[in-house]
């Protein structure tokens, strides 16, 4: 009887170090599973937060900002009054924040189109807000917001203009890049400058809507 009940007793008790090692075993897997699961996410918010785009980035242009080349060879370098031949084509730009070197290129309302002309063919208003002929506008379309990328002779004079190819809209740069041509409704908004040791800087905020009338 004695020999039994100990026998009996021996083998729950080893029943019961299966049980607890096998639980044990569990926990240890849980809990890996859950470290690992905890450092991947931990590593996608780095990730994403290091994607996203800095302070300042998507504000319109401000006073004071400098003015970077947004495409081409020269993306990202300062554009200086000598990088603009007379008579264009126009180069396309972004604003910079000169304090924290921030490009605000997070908004595509930001990109700007500059071009040098003969200040004695800027209307005053235009010749106002602009240096040595040089002027800034708004590179977006006011029609449906696609991107002003073409300078080409006018379909309605002899000048050339400033030509979304969506759908076909002029804008005139010496008169304030008012419209010539096409279903835009208004004029680009224009940008006033500055000239800062040579390179071009922003002396005003857009003077006009920036956009289109509709979604595009």
């Amino acid at each position: 009887m004695s020999s039994a009940s100990s026998n009996t007793t021996s083998s729950s008790d080893i029943s019961a170090e299966l049980e607890a090692g096998a639980c044990t075993e569990q926990t240890r897997r849980t809990l890996l599973l859950r470290a690992l699961a905890t450092t991947a996410c931990l590593g996608c918010s780095t990730q994403a937060r290091a994607d996203e785009d800095p302070p300042g980035s998507d504000e319109r242009p401000q006073k004071g900002d400098l003015l970077v080349f947004s495409e081409g060879e020269q993306e990202g370098k300062l554009v200086t009054a000598a990088d603009l031949p007379a008579g264009g084509p126009p180069v396309h730009a972004w604003p910079k924040d000169p304090k924290t070197s921030v490009v605000r290129s997070a908004s595509r309302l930001n990109e700007i189109l500059i071009i040098r002309l003969d200040p004695a063919e800027l209307d005053e208003q235009t010749k106002a807000r602009a240096v040595d002929g040089i002027v800034a506008y708004s590179a977006i379309c006011t029609h449906a917001g696609c991107p002003v990328t073409a300078w080409v002779k006018s379909d309605v004079g002899d000048k050339e203009v400033f030509k979304c190819m969506c759908h076909n809209s002029e804008y005139d740069p010496r008169a304030g890049a008012q419209v010539v041509f096409g279903p835009a409704p208004r004029r680009l908004a224009a940008l006033p400058l500055a000239l800062a040791d040579g390179s071009l800087s922003v002396a005003g905020n857009f003077i006009g809507k920036v956009g289109g009338a509709q979604p595009g």
